[in-house]
């Protein structure tokens, strides 16, 4: 997966096409990652004892490829490209060779 924990993302598909945000949780099982302030949701949670019952407005996962890494430099969202330096790999911007690690 080329988003990680931590990354700005600018969301490419779906109903919250055009936000950003900050990646807060990546889920590698599924493909999907939890992105702050994007595809909130509606959860019913049951009242427990001393717990009233309540409607929540959670963040739930979207599909990492509706999702592009946001480049400051170049102000929109990038594709991502790996360069080797030292033995390791990092991420570059693919519009403005920006490294992100």
């Amino acid at each position: 997966m080329k988003i990680k924990v931590g990354d700005k993302v600018t969301v490419i598909a779906g109903k919250d096409k055009g936000k950003e945000g900050t990646v807060t949780k990546t889920l590698r099982s599924t493909d999907k990652v939890v992105v702050e302030g994007v595809n909130i949701v509606k959860k019913h949670i049951k009242p427990t004892s001393g717990e009233d019952g309540r409607i929540a407005e959670i963040e739930a996962p979207i599909h990492v490829s509706n999702v592009m890494l946001y480049d400051d430099k170049a102000k929109k969202a990038t594709r991502v490209g790996y360069e080797k330096k030292d033995g390791k790999k990092i991420r570059i911007s693919k519009k403005s060779n920006k490294k992100f690690d």
